[in-house]
């Protein structure tokens, strides 16, 4: 008989949380009991699994020694609050939210640096990183042996999803408005978001920097292992439901080998390289589905040793959901 794990999903209600517990299901993951977690305002609902509807309770009243493992879904100032409780009970953690610190919960993807997960005790802390640091790890960690990078600038296209199903219906609401040719009023968001580009995600600091940009450089860096990688990051909020995309230039040490690039990113895991001369889209092609796809491989205009690649991943599933039940999936023999 397989044995099976005592599981437990803060955040259940959350666009990530709710494909989280679906991808459980798809991967036919040896669930025990599942237990659905979120706030008061969602205690109550209830998420399919498995054919029955798992009924949501509140997070606050729930005994953590019921579970093996917890996926932490919800923001960071749940992760703060929960995640020790959680770890004093004896149950493992993987965060989503970025909360931990790296020392305490480190970052993995595991097509990059799963390796890491051979030095942990129970109950394991694991950091799954924002899906713009995940799929950019993808792509990057099948080219660190054979290219000498030296810096890593990237501009990334985020959904209005990685904002949670408010920001969602935000853009809904206001598509519906200006086509409808009525007056917008902006909600969720600060300014118009349909049809329109927002040059940051959340609010920079001093430096003008935001807690996502610096959030991808620290994460990048450390699932990596690259700490002094120079890396400069944007990030734009764009009027997508769902997926990201990602322009990346790459400053090498030599001159690129285009042949050999496009070789090992076409082997490599979790990576869907499109044919030269065509390019994949967040809609038409990564939406739904479990690979980063690149496209667009290409050197400098003017130096050979540049590298600019477009990739394009869905953000609430391969990004965030997938890669934390991934590392579950790798956890699982550790947690017997």
């Amino acid at each position: 008989m397989t044995q099976t794990f005592e599981i437990a999903v803060i955040g259940a209600t959350g666009t990530v949380g709710e494909t989280l517990v679906q991808i459980l299901e798809e991967l036919d993951f040896p669930v025990g009991t599942l237990y659905l977690l979120a706030g008061s305002n969602s205690a109550g609902a209830s998420v399919p699994f498995r054919g029955k509807n798992v009924r949501v309770k509140e997070v606050d009243e729930f005994d953590f020694k019921k579970a093996q493992l917890a996926f932490f879904a919800a923001g960071p100032a749940v992760t703060l609050s929960f995640a020790p409780r959680a770890t004093a009970a004896g149950c493992s953690v993987i965060d989503l939210s970025g909360a931990l610190p790296a020392d305490q919960a480190p970052q993995v993807v595991p097509e990059a640096n799963a390796h890491i997960l051979k030095g942990l005790k129970k109950p394991f802390q694991l950091g799954s990183p924002s899906p713009s640091a995940t799929n950019l790890a993808v792509v990057l960690a099948p080219l660190r042996g054979l290219l000498d990078i030296q810096r890593v600038s990237v501009t990334a296209n985020l959904a209005v999803s990685a904002q949670g199903r408010e920001a969602v219906s935000e853009l809904a609401r206001q598509t519906a408005e200006l086509l409808n040719v009525r007056p917008l009023e902006p909600k969720f968001f600060d300014r118009q978001m349909a049809f329109n580009l927002l040059a940051q995600v959340g609010k920079p600091d001093a430096q003008g920097h935001t807690d996502l940009e610096k959030r991808l450089v620290h994460e990048l860096r450390a699932v990596l292992e690259t700490p002094l990688l120079k890396i400069s990051a944007t990030c734009v909020q764009a009027p997508v439901f769902f997926g990201d995309s990602l322009t990346v230039s790459l400053q090498l040490g030599a001159p690129v080998d285009l042949v050999a690039v496009n070789r090992a990113l076409e082997a490599a895991p979790g990576i869907e390289l499109v044919e030269e001369g065509d390019y994949p889209t967040a809609v038409g092609d990564a939406v739904g589905q479990d690979v980063v796809y690149v496209g667009r491989v290409r050197a400098g205009v003017d130096d050979p040793a540049e590298l600019n690649v477009w990739l394009t991943s869905d953000n609430v599933r391969k990004g965030a959901a997938l890669n934390a039940v991934q590392l579950a999936q790798l956890l699982i023999k550790g947690l017997a």
